[in-house]
């Protein structure tokens, strides 16, 4: 969605409410399996003293898939956006958004705020054990049957303990 900013870049005492569904094409993460609903945005558009300031919260239900245990789970991320809108690139600042003549593209800003902010690993809670590296069982469901896995640099000394 497209928004033209030339009545707020004009006047500064202008606000503009925004209210985009994000497309969820280019929000690809490894472990995020599906959106259920798109993520929503929502916020304002402001000129302080002559600086567009783009002001929200982007909320994303999500389905995803622990890193851990290969569970799936539900998830609600939230996203507050606080991104600066200007008419000429910075090389100084990469982080500005830059306006095409007078509009601004609010799904690049969006989903740019989204991905920066996205977790490096999904989890389906904090204290995932995951799996068994043996017997591949998912260790949050409980112990599994294979023993302590003896280090092979240690067999030599293992062999004394059981002569005793």
């Amino acid at each position: 969605m497209r928004l033209d900013l030339r009545e707020l870049i004009v006047n500064p005492d202008v606000r503009l409410p925004f209210r985009v569904e994000l497309e969820t094409d280019g929000l690809d993460f490894p472990s995020v399996k599906e959106y259920p609903v798109p993520p929503m945005a929502e916020g304002l558009i402001s000129n302080e003293a002559g600086i567009l300031h783009m002001r929200g919260k982007i909320t994303a239900n999500m389905l995803c898939v622990c890193d851990r245990c290969g569970q799936e789970f539900e998830s609600v991320k939230e996203t507050d956006v606080d991104a600066v809108l200007v008419e000429e690139e910075s090389e100084e600042n990469p982080e500005l958004f830059v306006l095409e003549g007078t509009e601004i593209d609010t799904q690049e800003v969006l989903a740019t705020c989204l991905i920066l902010d996205m977790e490096t690993k999904f989890l389906c809670r904090e204290d995932c054990k995951g799996l068994c590296a043996r017997c591949g069982k998912n260790l949050n469901l409980g112990p599994c049957g294979c023993g302590k896995e003896i280090d092979p640099r240690f067999a030599v000394l293992e062999q004394l303990l059981d002569k005793s």
